[in-house]
């Protein structure tokens, strides 16, 4: 969360655009990217690249980041295998984490994934309640019970372990983040301490991020070859 706070912060220092700094084309482990120390196990076979974008609903910073991740994803095409997490924080947010795995066991999640952010970022809809949850669901055009069923299964209750154990393997501390090949880590907000105050906007650094992990994925597949 820190990171993503001076993510915003950059926008303000413009003033020290004359700083050099690395384009995100050619990232700098432990600035634009981390290695991981000790790899993740994945679940994407020996060819495939997986990659997993940590996100929360309520997080403003993951709704913008959506489309243009939604728009990468498609352009990689078979060369990754993609997966979202949803982080877990509180009981507030719970609601919302459960909702994310809901959709995604009734195999809805793109479908539903964009009108999910847009219930809370456009429509300003808390969905901090189980019952806020259903209705909204209901409302959406999803079967209440069915939803409700699913909400409260052993599956889903699994997923949410998953989470929380997927969240301390990776040493994911804000969102968006991103995830290559159980090995990487990058971020709008590390392109952001990476640019060094250079003058972009949130979008740019966004944008960045998609650059570096351009290059994550180039790496990861030339590591497999």
């Amino acid at each position: 969360m820190r990171a993503l706070r001076r993510l915003l912060l950059s926008t303000v220092l413009a003033g020290l655009s004359g700083l050099a700094f690395a384009s995100p084309a050619a990232p700098r482990e432990g600035v634009e990217f981390k290695a991981l120390a000790t790899p993740v196990a994945t679940d994407a076979g020996p060819r495939k690249v997986e990659v997993i974008e940590f996100f929360a609903y309520y997080c403003p910073h993951c709704y913008a980041f959506e489309p243009l991740l939604a728009d990468w994803v498609r352009k990689q095409g078979d060369a990754i295998v993609f997966r979202r997490v949803h982080v877990p924080r509180d009981a507030a947010v719970l609601p919302q984490q459960r909702m994310f795995y809901t959709l995604e066991s009734l195999g809805l999640v793109e479908q539903y994934h964009g009108k999910a952010f847009a219930a809370m970022h456009v429509e300003r809809q808390r969905l901090s309640s189980d019952e806020q949850v259903f209705d909204w669901a209901a409302r959406a055009g999803i079967d209440r019970a069915r939803f409700i069923e699913t909400y409260r299964s052993f599956g889903v209750q699994a997923k949410l372990r998953r989470a929380g154990a997927l969240v301390q393997e990776y040493g994911v501390d804000h969102w968006p983040m991103v995830a290559i090949d159980g090995r990487f880590l990058t971020s709008p907000g590390m392109v952001a301490e990476g640019a060094q105050g250079a003058s972009q906007n949130e979008t740019q650094l966004m944008q960045g991020a998609l650059q570096v992990m351009d290059q994550l994925v180039a790496k990861a597949k030339a590591a497999k070859q």
